[in-house]
């Protein structure tokens, strides 16, 4: 059965009552195509779900059955990618799923503004944000005269590094310490109790820098504080070094910088609107099945696998407003942040607010408030997106079956691109995309066995049936643990790409993810720097994106 549409006059017309707040309600604008696809052109308010891995994100980013779904993909043709995502998501108990038809293309020809990129509405509001305010920046080679100057005792500079560990780890600047967007504020104070520090934040680029930068001046931080221009993209323009490997991180605040921290962001919340729900107010917001409420906790990792509220996810707060699309796809959803001090949730609030969301509020006093009336919090990670049962094939038993009879079976791995020629592969493996498994077919022809694997087996399990049905005359299974169980079963894994069965787009590839060439690299910083910075005057022209004004 066709599913229904949404021509793009309706969807223009949606998309701006919600974002004026209207009371419209909610709607979900979903991209059907592979990430490396969506990169190249989409619409601002659109989320990347790709029909190969819809199960595993669908929950999460529209987690109330009855929103309205949209989806697109180039045409919005039968059969496409929308077409089939609308489809299945109505299988699995979405009941109001339209496609935008025409797709993309027919956007545009209706006048509608398309983007490149990932995480848009992130990367323009951060934009948006050093043009609105202002927001001091210093070019990499001030700021390296900076730490020069202090290494001889001219002066006192911290660089605070506002990405995730992981990022830190890859590369950082000299001196830097971790402390990630949204502990900032609560750590800052730590980190340069004295006034007369210069505060410099960085990012790889520009979002995080900007952001982490201007909420140090909103919280009234008396240090001078300044954004590192282009981030570590703009030390290494420079002609500057990184460090790599390291794992400094900011202390926990102590008493007197925790209080600090706490009048800070408070004030802050204030001034931005950010509401304090008390336990029994969410717990009505929760129990309201007209709207959807995302419990987000905004802690560290660490913090949120000690102790969590039931529902919630974890996401960290600096990185919520970095990549917001990642996390909340329902726009006109409401969205209330948990944390122990209301600090790192206010601080967040605060950016989502400016970022257009309405209904943004914190719980009044954070988990211990929970806990104070009895609330048990959960332990150890959040359980992952239940997948099927689907028949498997143990690591050590397709090992036996490689050595023994290689030319009976066929490994194709379902994983991203980038993880299957940086991190290696099963010797042999085919690479695919769940959602082009026809080409696969065709490169890999007829098999006795197909084993599909994948980072950790899930969407391996998910593509079964699929593949069953290209291959029925196969044994098709899943590799039990993927990926991950065959390293951790002491096998190795093989580098390089040479039995691709399609286009490797599916992911967005980072300016200095597939190659080490110098030349070629700093041209791809370049050029993603010249693009984040272009934002700002495209959204100008898109009546569907409105940043609030708080002055």
């Amino acid at each position: 059965m066709a599913e229904a549409s949404v021509s793009a006059g309706e969807l223009r017309a949606r998309l701006v009552a919600i974002g004026r707040g209207d009371g419209e309600g909610e709607l979900a604008l979903l991209d059907a195509r592979e990430q490396g696809v969506y990169h190249r052109s989409h619409l601002f308010h659109a989320a990347c779900v790709p029909l190969s891995s819809l199960e595993l994100l669908l929950g999460d980013l529209v987690p109330r059955r009855s929103t309205p779904i949209v989806w697109c993909d180039d045409d919005g043709g039968a059969g496409g990618l929308a077409a089939r995502a609308a489809a299945r998501a109505g299988e699995l108990g979405w009941t109001d799923v339209a496609v935008l038809a025409g797709g993309i293309e027919a956007w545009a020809a209706d006048g509608g503004e398309l983007y490149s990129g990932v995480n848009v509405p992130s990367k323009a509001f951060g934009e948006h944000v050093e043009h609105t305010f202002d927001t001091p920046r210093l070019p990499a080679t001030e700021v390296q005269a900076l730490l020069d100057a202090a290494a001889r005792g001219d002066g006192l500079v911290v660089v605070l590094d506002s990405r995730p560990m992981n990022e830190f780890r890859r590369m950082s600047i000299p001196t830097g310490t971790d402390c990630p967007g949204a502990e900032l504020v609560h750590r800052v104070k730590e980190v340069a109790p004295d006034p007369g520090t210069t505060v410099v934040v960085n990012c790889a680029g520009r979002t995080r820098s900007i952001i982490g930068a201007q909420s140090l001046i909103n919280a009234g931080l008396e240090n001078r504080v300044v954004a590192l221009e282009n981030g570590t993209m703009g030390w290494e323009l420079a002609g500057l070094e990184v460090d790599r490997g390291r794992d400094d991180h900011a202390p926990d605040p102590g008493p007197e910088a925790r209080a600090w921290a706490t009048a800070a962001a408070a004030a802050v919340g204030e001034r931005f609107g950010v509401r304090r729900l008390t336990l029994d107010e969410l717990d009505g917001w929760r129990a309201d099945t007209n709207r959807t409420t995302f419990l987000l906790d905004v802690r560290t990792s660490e913090e949120f696998e000690a102790g969590h509220l039931s529902g919630s996810r974890h996401a960290a707060g600096g990185q919520v407003v970095q990549a917001t699309d990642e996390y909340v796809a329902t726009l006109g959803a409401r969205l209330v942040l948990l944390d122990d001090d209301e600090t790192r949730a206010l601080m967040t609030g605060s950016w989502l607010r400016q970022l257009g969301w309405h209904d943004v509020a914190v719980l009044a006093g954070g988990l211990p408030a929970a806990e104070a009336v009895g609330v048990a919090l959960q332990t150890g990670p959040r359980a992952r997106v239940r997948v099927e049962p689907a028949p498997t094939i143990k690591v050590s038993d397709l090992a036996s079956r490689l050595a023994e009879r290689p030319e009976s079976v066929a490994v194709l791995d379902l994983g991203t691109s980038l993880k299957y020629r940086a991190r290696g592969h099963i010797a042999g493996a085919w690479w695919g995309v769940r959602s082009r498994l026809d080409e696969a077919k065709a490169a890999i022809g007829e098999v006795e066995t197909l084993v599909l694997t994948s980072t950790d087996g899930q969407l391996a399990k998910l593509a079964v049936p699929d593949a069953k049905a290209l291959w029925p005359s196969a044994d098709v299974v899943a590799l039990a643990g993927g990926n991950k169980g065959w390293r951790h079963g002491g096998h190795d894994m093989e580098p390089g790409f040479d039995r691709a069965t399609t286009d490797a787009d599916d992911i967005w590839y980072k300016p200095y993810d597939l190659t080490d060439d110098p030349v070629e690299v700093r041209r791809l910083m370049e050029e993603y720097l010249t693009w984040e910075v272009a934002l700002v005057d495209q959204i100008e022209r898109d009546p569907t994106v409105s940043f609030p004004s708080f002055e």
